[in-house]
């Protein structure tokens, strides 16, 4: 029987990502030792990856969500949450953790992130949230918490092999980034930024993002905070090869190391446009493709769009971070 004056957490969890029984000894050993009542576990499927779950959590006036897997997971539950006063705990797993990367959260250790689930504090964050126009004219609207994308990166998810994901894990993205790059199509698009005039723009890759940091030490968009109110932007039309050659020395070079210190900072200074890469920021962004083009949300693949609007939603998911955190 739940205990009505004490907390109640849920655990929203991915079979197929996690240790069931490794996880089920944390969670409820950090429970117990907090004074909470027996957590309610909820297992995600393919047809339901965690928005589902939220609704029941919600009914059973759970006090901590935790989220349980990769980034799919962690993105369903958070567009579950989105408004809500409910607390969000990450249990990194799976190949990119990008939102936990992000908040500079521990990936490697499971007892301490149970642990910190019942006694951190709560950090509110952005939320994106995008309106997608298909190319029948149907929409459907999602949230994402890391970025969105379209070209390379969207063509890239696509062209990845599941399987070989699962086993190789970030290095089965290197195929699939050569398969993409052979991709001679640009976008071509009309967009509009905020309350700004309509412009065209042609880039091999546009990327909405509220932070910035990947995998292997790839930064982004690294001006981008993940609690401004505001997105980053970032369109790369590099020219040819060398072009090519010049965005991967600024994404993994001067954006990677360098401007991950003061002292690299002081010395690239603020960040700028080149022939390659664009930078904006904002609040809002609209914009309908010259054809439908693939998108991902999150590094999951979301088909195909016409047109999107996307705007983000300051504080409107509050995360469990450790108490001590930054």
């Amino acid at each position: 029987m739940v205990d009505t004056h004490l907390k109640t957490a849920a655990v929203i969890y991915n079979p197929i990502k996690v240790d069931l029984d490794v996880l089920r000894d944390e969670v409820q050993r950090a429970a117990a030792d907090a004074g909470w009542n027996e957590p309610v576990w909820l297992e995600t499927t393919a047809d339901d990856a965690g928005q589902g779950m939220v609704e029941e959590a919600r009914r059973a006036d759970v006090d901590l969500v935790i989220a349980a897997g990769g980034d799919g997971t962690v993105r369903a539950v958070a567009e579950g949450l989105r408004g809500s006063a409910i607390p969000l705990a990450l249990l990194p797993s799976g190949t990119g953790n990008l939102l936990a990367r992000n908040l500079k959260l521990t990936l490697n250790d499971m007892p301490g992130s149970v642990t910190s689930a019942f006694t951190g504090r709560d950090r509110p964050i952005d939320l994106g949230v995008i309106d997608i126009e298909r190319p029948d004219a149907s929409r459907d609207q999602h949230v994402f918490v890391v970025m969105a994308g379209m070209g390379i990166d969207a063509k890239m998810i696509k062209n990845t092999d599941d399987d070989l994901k699962a086993k190789a894990g970030w290095l089965a993205y290197l195929g699939a980034i050569v398969k993409s790059l052979r991709d001679p199509n640009e976008l071509h698009f009309r967009f509009r930024l905020d309350d700004g005039r309509t412009k065209r723009a042609v880039a091999h890759t546009v990327i909405i993002g509220n932070c910035g940091s990947l995998p292997a030490n790839i930064l982004l968009l690294p001006d981008a905070v993940v609690d401004d109110g505001q997105f980053d932007i970032l369109l790369i039309r590099p020219g040819g090869l060398l072009g090519w050659i010049r965005v991967w020395a600024k994404v993994a070079w001067v954006n990677g190391v360098l401007r991950r210190t003061r002292s690299g900072r002081a010395l690239t200074g603020k960040q700028k446009d080149d022939g390659d890469l664009s930078y904006r920021t904002g609040k809002r962004f609209v914009a309908r493709l010259s054809r439908p083009e693939e998108i991902e949300l999150d590094g999951d693949g979301f088909g195909k769009a016409a047109a999107f609007n996307a705007w983000i939603e300051p504080g409107a998911l509050q995360i469990r971070v450790p108490a001590d955190a930054q």
